[in-house]
């Protein structure tokens, strides 16, 4: 059962949740976010997901360099939109680097942080869909503990910024 959302109590402060990852419109997500969380006094936790599935114990070595390499790529995602962030909100961005699956990650952190009160993604533009996140996250939107804002990847910064 999901814990209590704690967000409106005395000493907390509601949090957007985002899912920092390599896709093209990542960065409609990360402006709506802060656009809105600096109307409304929030906060922002961005979340990176290195994806351990791939890695096999019997090459353990190469996994070591693989989990760095991808260590490096996760802290230059979170500087790069900490940096947009910032200087939309003037206040740096809590940052979350998680192994596992990105749908298991982003639901123990919801659980762990109970300030967290949206989850904010944004919605790929090409043919093939929404993305595998919006689409795997689809299927259980019903039961998913904390409400889901979609941001179309199209906008651009001034229609975000009018609907922020």
């Amino acid at each position: 059962m999901p814990k209590k959302r704690r967000s409106n109590e005395a000493g907390h402060k509601r949090k957007y949740l985002l899912i920092i990852d390599d896709s093209e419109e990542c960065d409609r997500a990360v402006f709506w976010a802060a656009s809105r969380a600096n109307r409304t006094q929030t906060q922002i936790v961005m979340l990176r997901v290195i994806d351990t599935s791939e890695r096999s114990q019997q090459w353990l070595g190469v996994a070591d360099i693989m989990k760095a390499e991808a260590m490096e790529a996760a802290n230059a995602a979170l500087d790069r939109f900490g940096a947009m962030v910032k200087r939309i909100t003037g206040a740096a961005p809590d940052r979350v680097i998680r192994e596992g699956t990105v749908n298991d990650e982003i639901l123990k952190l919801i659980e762990e942080d109970t300030d967290i009160g949206i989850l904010v993604l944004a919605a790929g533009t090409g043919k093939e869909g929404p993305g595998p996140l919006i689409s795997g996250l689809s299927k259980t939107a019903a039961t998913f503990p904390i409400p889901i804002a979609i941001v179309p990847g199209s906008l651009s910064d001034e229609e975000l910024e009018a609907m922020a």
